[in-house]
């Protein structure tokens, strides 16, 4: 079943449920995934629908901070909710101990032993192997700590 058939029915499950977070999450993210493919007048396939899920997760994540300085807990926990639910549907996240191992091997493939200069060069090759399954954030973070 492809990522688009699961979240249709998905998203049939959840009405029937009356699940509104859920049903209201699914919707938005087979919104987002539509409009791309009027957008670029393609069809998508499970890896890119990966990539749109995994910026839904971003946007999310970054307003949980403007959410918490407001003080708006009603919305935190949706917006936790939402994040959980999508995160069903992209593959299983790297720990940030496998991170580090690729970081680490990527750096002495590269020939890398620390400096600040080189955190372009050491991320421009280890995003494209974790690309889907670690976030950028985290990957970026264990690039700095490697390189001090």
């Amino acid at each position: 079943m492809s990522l688009k058939d699961r979240l249709m029915n998905d998203f049939k499950e959840s009405m029937k449920a009356k699940d509104e977070i859920r049903k209201n999450t699914v919707n938005l993210a087979r919104a987002a995934i539509k409009q791309h493919e009027i957008d670029h007048r393609t069809e998508l396939n499970d890896q890119d629908i990966i990539a749109i899920l995994t910026k839904q997760v971003k946007m999310r994540k970054d307003a949980l901070s403007d959410f918490e300085k407001a003080g708006r807990t009603d919305l935190l926990d949706t917006y936790n909710r939402e994040i959980e639910i999508l995160m069903e549907y992209l593959p299983k996240q790297l720990s940030a101990e496998d991170i580090t191992e690729i970081v680490k091997a990527t750096a002495a493939e590269l020939g890398i032993e620390g400096g600040k200069q080189n955190m372009g060069k050491l991320m421009g090759a280890v995003m494209p192997k974790v690309k889907g399954v670690a976030d950028g954030s985290v990957v970026r973070e264990i690039i700095e700590g490697l390189l001090r």
